[in-house]
């Protein structure tokens, strides 16, 4: 490249924390000598973004609480309205910055966006969302239809209402496309992974797909905690129990928490809790010491198994350290990752619809004691520390920016 610095764009979508701290994960990690790095995003906490170095552009997101309800109910996160305001404003972004290469993750319009701009776009998402995915079926989220029908009933009819249920879902975003002159989108599927490029931050040993096209690619498992310490009271824990670390993140369900520390009082344990700020732990059980946020990877590190919300955030972090997950999920996205970790055999799923003091106590006992599960978890972290994320996000822009979007796809 020379002495030119290429201009990166990345743009959040702040539904949950992955979508944003993914990006600053990978954009910080850049040589400021060779890229002029923009994010966009709704807000900037400083525990995310504090020392980056970063120029960083307010947009607009929809509303994180109401999406999440949303989610559970299985109703649709955006109107065409919503989106083609979400389009207007990335265009004049695209006009301050004047971007070489946009990058976004879950950001729904940014694609049309960077199509009318004459922009190339490189998505982040994970490939279980791909439609290039191998899977035998789709998992049932918890969705109000199956309180009524029961889990086995809705898991039969999701074959056939999947699609319908898919086009429902983007139907808003192809009526934006196509007041702007553009081509419908296919699917669900198709509008989350659409761009000039698709990164997985995957691994194919978790995440297998199928006939690729040459601008899919996977990153490997892109990882963040947060830079703090363990509290001092992690130090003065005894060391003769299992520690299990607990976080339902920025989106699990919290009403399961109550459930969770139920259960953990029961066994010969020890518990690291991270609330993110959404639970208020009036009394935790003797063996639960509480915190706001914990340093992930130190806590994983440390832990026997850890509990988490399904999600590829925590849970692949834990994976990463070769500890076995148990997920409580409600939403897709966390039933998909989730079904993965437990296809590997690194962990338990609980369905979040009927998480019960019991079925989670069983699974966590599952978790100490089974040497598969140990073992499918150290198979999933040496898969993952045979991927850096970094070089191949080094290696893929020096591709992009350098040979050009048709020499890339090609390759």
């Amino acid at each position: 490249m020379g002495s030119i610095r290429r201009r990166l764009l990345f743009v959040a979508e702040n539904l949950t924390l992955t979508q944003v701290v993914r990006l600053v994960a990978l954009a910080d990690r850049l040589d400021p000598e060779r890229y002029d790095v923009h994010f966009a995003a709704s807000e900037f906490d400083p525990l995310v973004f504090g020392g980056k170095r970063l120029h960083t552009w307010p947009i607009q997101s929809i509303d994180k609480e109401d999406s999440l309800r949303k989610l559970e109910r299985g109703e649709r996160l955006y109107d065409s309205q919503v989106l083609n305001a979400y389009v207007d404003e990335e265009l004049a972004l695209f006009a301050r910055v004047r971007p070489d290469l946009v990058i976004g993750d879950f950001r729904m319009s940014l694609a049309t966006s960077a199509e009318l701009a004459g922009l190339p776009v490189a998505v982040l998402i994970n490939a279980y969302w791909s439609p290039y995915a191998i899977r035998d079926s789709f998992p049932v989220p918890d969705h109000p239809i199956v309180s009524l029908v029961g889990v086995e009933r809705a898991q039969r009819y999701l074959p056939q209402a999947l699609p319908k249920a898919f086009a429902y879902f983007v139907a808003p975003l192809n009526k934006v496309r196509a007041a702007r002159g553009l081509a419908p989108v296919a699917g669900l599927l198709e509008a989350l992974t659409d761009g000039d490029f698709t990164l997985y931050p995957d691994v194919p040993e978790l995440c297998p797909t199928a006939r690729l096209p040459a601008s899919h690619r996977y990153l490997g498992p892109v990882l963040w905690s947060p830079e703090l310490e363990l509290p001092g009271f992690a130090a003065e824990l005894p060391g003769d129990l299992p520690l299990v670390y607990i976080t339902l993140g920025s989106s699990g369900r919290v009403s399961v928490l109550d459930k969770v520390l139920e259960a953990v009082a029961e066994l010969p344990v020890l518990a690291l809790l991270a609330t993110a700020d959404r639970a208020v732990i009036r009394k935790a059980p003797k063996n639960v010491r509480v915190a706001s946020y914990l340093p992930g990877t130190l806590a994983c590190r440390a832990a026997a198994f850890v509990v988490t919300n399904g999600g590829a955030s925590t849970s692949y972090q834990a994976l990463g350290e070769g500890k076995p997950v148990l997920g409580i999920p409600s939403n897709l996205d966390q039933y998909l990752a989730m079904t993965g970790v437990e296809r590997a055999r690194a962990g338990v799923l609980v369905r979040g619809g009927n998480a019960t003091k019991a079925n989670i106590l069983a699974g966590m006992r599952e978790l100490l004691e089974s040497r598969e599960l140990r073992g499918g978890a150290a198979a999933l972290s040496r898969a993952f520390a045979s991927h850096d994320c970094h070089a191949s996000f080094a290696s893929f822009l020096e591709e992009a920016l350098e040979t050009g979007r048709n020499a890339a796809i090609s390759s």
